[in-house]
């Protein structure tokens, strides 16, 4: 395939992702967390909880300026703003800001939401004085190529600024298909290609929460670990850490293999 013709593939898979991510999201989020109402609550009562492995890359929280990359529903945001934050997402998607917005309203907090694509933020929002920008879990595949969001990542940023990524490892969700649901029969079975670059159908990650006929499929490019981190460096980064991580929620079931992972960097 030519340069041009991968170029117009990107664009066509890109619309296409952008239509499905806008279609019934709102909807989606009501079925998996309850009302605004309900979901604040609980975030409310333990917002440190909802930032799991993400606070101690963080660091302390309070009075900093923090820009949430493709943020979606804004549950994150939310934590963060009661934590004392000044807290912005940024995503194209008007279901997740509506949700995102009404969650801030019922938890008494403020946060901004800039109803855009990512990499086409226009320049007054470039301000390059974030102190922390983030972006976590089934944010990379939706990208055909990487420097264009690690570069937003970099411009948001001030110097000395912190950029923290978590996703899905590409070991479980690129190389290793896995069936059953408990320790005894759990199988893991190497089926797909570590190294490939083509782009796959899928489901919409909110597929489940909404009737089939509902939700539009997606196209996603699976990056390797080395990829991204050279994406990461190739924009300026400074990487500080890469930890690799186990299912968190039941690691029996996976023992041994790396479900996610998160990277720190700086901006120097």
């Amino acid at each position: 395939m030519n340069e041009t013709m991968k170029e117009q593939t990107a664009e066509i898979c890109k619309e296409e992702n952008e239509v499905a991510w806008n279609q019934l999201t709102y909807e989606a989020w009501i079925h998996k967390f309850g009302t605004c109402e309900q979901a604040a609550a609980k975030i409310q009562k333990n917002p440190e909880k909802m930032l799991q492995v993400l606070l101690p890359k963080f660091g302390e929280v309070k009075g900093k300026k923090i820009a949430n990359l493709m943020g979606s529903n804004g549950t994150k945001a939310v934590a963060l703003a009661l934590m004392g934050a000044q807290t912005t997402v940024m995503d194209f998607s008007e279901g997740n800001c509506r949700y995102a917005l009404e969650l801030a309203k019922e938890a008494g907090v403020s946060i901004r939401y800039v109803l855009e694509n990512i990499v086409e933020l226009p320049e007054e929002e470039l301000t390059g004085d974030y102190d922390l920008v983030f972006a976590e879990i089934g944010i990379l595949h939706y990208f055909t190529d990487l420097h264009p969001l690690f570069t937003t990542a970099y411009q948001l940023l001030k110097k000395d600024g912190i950029f923290v990524l978590r996703d899905f490892h590409p070991v479980s969700n690129k190389l290793i298909t896995s069936r059953g649901t408990t320790a005894k029969i759990r199988k893991h079975k190497v089926t797909g290609d570590y190294f490939s670059t083509e782009l796959v159908e899928s489901e919409i990650s909110y597929a489940k929460y909404m009737p089939d006929s509902e939700t539009k499929k997606v196209y996603l490019r699976k990056w390797n670990l080395g990829e991204i981190i050279t994406a990461m460096a190739e924009v300026g980064f400074h990487i500080e850490s890469l930890d690799e991580e186990p299912n968190m929620s039941c690691e029996q079931y996976d023992k041994g293999i790396p479900k996610t992972f998160t990277i720190k960097a700086t901006k120097r």
